[in-house]
């Protein structure tokens, strides 16, 4: 049976490490990433709460900086500062982007599938070639859900055109390997490009 391998993109395909934007964005909070796990999980609360309805597309990027100011004292001037820094945060990984290029070279269907607000789905789309890369994809800031619901996964496989034991997922996030499982995917931890290969290896994909 002939697999699709759909990539997560933050952490993934798309650096994304919060407490270097922080860090760079706030150094007056967050002198160093490493000392940067309060602030971050103040501010995207593990994705779930405001940030969350932001990647969700339920709110939009002025009510996502004023709650995130509300809620936790910060000005919202410095709230927008990090928003601002987001896409310049999100740099492709190229380690990734060689393995994915290696993925399409053998024939194999890719696709995407991203917790991201829209703005930076727009910003993603205009900077990186994203259409040669993938056959197709779904942003949660566009479809109005988010992983690790059911609901994305469900919209992705009818997207993908593709039933749930056709698809391969990369995630860095282990509730979202979770979800996907739960489905059927074959879904791999990921934590690099290297042993991301080894592991499609090891299932003939790479």
């Amino acid at each position: 049976m002939k697999k699709k391998i759909v990539f997560d993109f933050g952490g993934v395909l798309f650096r994304w490490q919060p407490a270097r934007l922080l860090a760079r964005v706030w150094p007056h909070r967050v002198p160093a990433p490493e000392q940067g796990g309060a602030v971050v999980a103040e501010f995207f609360q593990a994705y779930a709460g405001d940030w969350g309805a932001f990647d969700q597309g339920l709110i939009g990027e002025a009510e996502v900086v004023q709650r995130i100011a509300t809620r936790t004292g910060w000005p919202a001037a410095e709230i927008q500062a990090v928003v601002d820094a987001v896409p310049d945060e999100l740099a492709a990984v190229p380690e990734t982007v060689a393995l994915l290029q290696e993925l399409q070279s053998a024939g194999h269907g890719l696709h995407y599938l991203s917790n991201m607000p829209e703005p930076f789905a727009d910003h993603l789309e205009r900077s990186f070639p994203l259409h040669q890369w993938f056959e197709s994809g779904l942003f949660s800031g566009r479809v109005k859900q988010s992983k690790p619901g059911a609901a994305i996964f469900e919209l992705a496989e009818q997207r993908f055109e593709a039933r749930p034991e056709q698809l391969v997922f990369l995630d860095d996030h282990p509730a979202n390997i979770d979800a996907a499982r739960a489905r059927g995917w074959t879904a791999l931890l990921f934590s690099d490009a290297a042993e991301a290969r080894a592991e499609l290896q090891a299932l003939g994909l790479a």
